[in-house]
């Protein structure tokens, strides 16, 4: 091994990462997050693009109405996201980090609510501007109730919203 190079952890290290500080730069830096949902006792998976709320407690995504990831959120509500920096590279056993933010989803009404966190995932995402407003999509809004930040491959921090 290189001088360089720092060995792959094989213990989990508690740590003192800032999480929302690193949820608002990873809000700023990746467009896109991996939704898990549940649907027959299994779980279920699908990139979304999110945008997170200005105090940093929501998370806003769009999806057709018709979609399995609307259907298992309506019959559960509780949902986990994902969002990382990952490069697919040997660098990212050290260098990359992840949150998984979990929480508890909903469906959007129209209405005041509705057009506030629209702008917000829009403000993102300008180029879904014609999908969000489509009559088939729905604005999901996630509640968040804790975040786990993992950086270093095992270095831990985790967060809850008061």
């Amino acid at each position: 091994m290189k001088k360089s190079e720092e060995s792959i952890p094989n213990r989990v290290i508690k740590g003192d990462t800032p999480v929302l500080e690193r949820l608002k730069a990873l809000n700023k830096e990746q467009l896109h997050a991996v939704l898990a949902t549940e649907s027959n006792s299994q779980p279920y998976t699908s990139i979304v693009a999110f945008a997170l709320s200005p105090e940093g407690k929501r998370i806003i995504f769009s999806t057709p109405g018709r979609t399995q990831k609307y259907k298992n959120i309506i019959k559960n509500p509780r949902v986990s996201l994902l969002i990382d920096t990952r490069s697919n590279t040997k660098k990212d056993y050290m260098a990359a980090e992840s949150i998984t933010i979990l929480g508890n989803a909903m469906p959007l009404k129209k209405g005041k609510k509705w057009t506030e966190f629209a702008e917000i995932l829009i403000k993102k995402h300008p180029e879904l501007n014609e999908f969000v407003h489509s009559p088939e999509t729905r604005l999901i809004l996630v509640k968040i109730t804790r975040c786990i930040h993992v950086t270093r491959f095992q270095t831990v921090s985790e967060w809850v919203p008061e």
